[in-house]
C-alpha cells in the first residue's frame, strides 16, 4: 500500500515511496519475459472486473470538474467512456505481445585482444510520470513500465483523482496475483502539490521524470527537479497547405488535425497557406470554420480574404489553444512555412500537404520536429498508431528519446565484456 501521505513528513513520506520503488525495480530485473506478461494478462482481468468501478470514479472526477467550470476540451481529455476503456484495456494486451526489449543485443564487438564486448537494453529503474487529466496514462504508463521491467511512480492530476486510483488499484491488484512485486507500481495518492516538488528531487531514488501535461506542469517540474525530466512543454503543431497541394485533401486534413480532439498535443494549432492557393482555399476553410464551431484567427492576408477571421496577434504563433481555435497565415512560399515552423512550432509534430516530391523531401529534411508528415494528419503522432502499443507520452527532446515513448523509450543499455584474463599492458 502507498504509505499515509497525510503525515505531517511529506518529504519523509516521498522517499519512502522512492525506496520501496527501488527495491520493488531490482526485483523486476530478475523477471523473465513470460512472467511480465502474464502479469501484464493479470491486469486486463482486473481492469475488466473492475470496469464498474472505474466508472463510477470517473463520473465522480466528471462532476467535480463540471462545477469547477473545466473547459470542454479539458472535460473531454478527463472523460473515460467505454470506448476509451475498452482502449486502454486492450493497449495492456498489445503491449503483452509486442516484443520485449529488456536484454536485446544492439551490437557486438570481437577486439584483437580476444575481449568480447556486447552493448545490450536494460531497465531505466525507478519511472516516475506526472501528469493530468487524462486517466488512462495510469494503465498506459504502469503497463509500459512493467513491459520493460521498471519501477513506476505515479502521480496524477486531482481532477482525474478518483479514476486514477480506482485504475491504479486494479493494476496492482491483478499485477500482484501474477507475480509482480509489491510497490512496482505505485500512485502517489494526495493533491498536494508539494508532492510534485518533493518526488522530483528524489535524486537517489528516482531515474527519470517524465511530465505529461501542460507547459505550466513542466515548467513546475523543471524549476524544482534534480532527476532527469523527458519533456516537451507544447504541442503547437502545423499543416502546411503546398501550392501543388490537392486542396480536398489538404481540407480533410486540416479538419481532422485541428477538430477530431482539439485538446490534445498533436492537434494542429496554426494552418500556413502558400499565397498561390490563398484564394482558392481560404474560403473553403472559412466555410469548414463556421461548420465546425472554429474561431480562425489569421494575418492581414488572411483577413483580405476572409474578412471575418479575427486578427492574429504575434502570441497566436505560438499559442497552444486545445481548443477549436486556429491561427491562419499566408506565407510566401515553402521556405518561408519551413521558417515559421522551426521559429514558433514546438518541435513536436508538423505536416505539408503537397504533390512535389521535392517539397515534400525538402520539408521532411529541414523542419526541426520530433514527427514530420507528408499528406496525413498530425493527430497521428501516437504509440497506439506507430504500432508502439502504449506509450508515456511525446517527447520533443533531442537526448534519449524523440516522439512517442514507447518500450524502447524507458530502457538505456550496459556493455557487458567478457575476458579470458586479458590485462592492460
Amino acid at each position: 500500500m502507498t504509505p499515509n501521505l497525510n503525515e505531517p513528513n511529506l518529504a519523509e513520506t516521498l522517499r519512502l515511496i522512492g525506496d520501496q520503488a527501488q527495491a520493488a525495480a531490482r526485483r523486476m530485473v530478475g523477471l523473465s519475459t513470460r512472467r511480465k506478461n502474464a502479469i501484464l494478462n493479470a491486469m486486463t482481468e482486473a481492469l475488466e472486473a473492475r470496469r464498474d468501478q472505474i466508472r463510477e470514479a470517473n463520473d465522480r472526477d466528471l462532476e467535480a470538474a463540471r462545477s469547477a467550470g473545466i473547459p470542454a476540451a479539458l472535460l473531454d481529455r478527463l472523460t473515460l467512456t467505454e470506448a476509451r476503456i475498452d482502449a486502454f484495456i486492450q493497449g495492456v494486451r498489445e503491449v503483452a505481445l509486442l516484443p520485449d526489449p529488456v536484454g536485446r543485443l544492439i551490437w557486438r564487438r570481437n577486439r584483437p585482444n580476444g575481449l568480447r564486448i556486447e552493448k545490450r537494453r536494460v531497465p531505466l529503474g525507478v519511472v516516475a510520470i506526472i501528469y493530468e487529466a487524462r486517466p488512462n496514462v495510469t494503465a498506459d504508463a504502469a503497463v509500459l513500465c512493467i513491459k520493460t521491467s521498471n519501477a513506476v511512480i505515479l502521480r496524477g492530476g486531482k481532477e482525474a483523482f478518483h479514476s486514477n486510483l480506482a485504475i491504479a488499484r486494479a493494476l496492482q491488484e491483478g499485477g500482484e496475483r501474477a507475480g509482480l512485486p509489491p510497490h512496482a507500481v505505485q500512485l502517489i495518492e494526495t493533491t498536494d502539490r508539494g508532492a510534485v516538488r518533493e518526488l522530483v528531487r528524489l535524486e537517489d531514488q528516482v531515474d527519470v521524470v517524465i511530465p505529461r501535461g501542460g507547459e505550466s506542469l513542466i515548467r513546475a517540474v523543471m524549476e524544482h527537479a534534480r532527476v532527469p525530466v523527458l519533456k516537451h512543454y507544447k504541442g503547437v503543431c502545423h499543416v502546411f497547405v503546398d501550392a501543388s497541394a490537392d486542396l480536398a485533401q489538404a481540407l480533410a486534413i486540416a479538419e481532422n488535425a485541428k477538430c477530431q480532439r482539439p485538446g490534445v498535443c498533436n492537434a494542429a494549432e496554426t494552418l500556413l497557406v502558400h499565397r498561390d492557393v490563398a484564394d482558392a482555399f481560404l474560403p473553403q476553410l472559412g466555410e469548414l470554420a463556421a461548420r465546425r464551431g472554429v474561431t480562425l484567427r489569421g494575418c492581414p492576408a488572411t483577413r483580405a480574404v476572409l474578412p471575418a477571421c479575427e486578427p492574429a496577434t504575434e502570441a497566436d504563433w505560438t499559442a497552444e489553444y486545445l481548443d477549436l481555435i486556429l491561427a491562419v497565415r499566408v506565407v510566401r512560399d515553402l521556405k518561408t512555412a519551413i521558417a515559421h515552423i522551426n521559429t514558433f512550432g514546438s518541435h513536436h509534430s508538423d505536416a505539408i500537404v503537397t504533390a512535389d516530391t521535392r517539397s515534400a523531401n525538402r520539408f521532411l529534411k529541414e523542419v526541426d520536429s520530433a514527427a514530420v508528415y507528408v499528406n496525413a494528419s498530425t493527430r497521428f503522432t501516437d504509440g497506439g498508431e506507430f504500432g508502439m502499443g502504449a506509450e508515456m507520452g511525446i517527447s520533443t527532446d533531442k537526448l534519449h528519446a524523440r516522439g512517442p515513448m514507447g518500450l524502447e523509450e524507458l530502457t538505456t543499455y550496459k556493455y557487458r565484456i567478457t575476458g579470458t584474463g586479458q590485462v592492460r599492458g
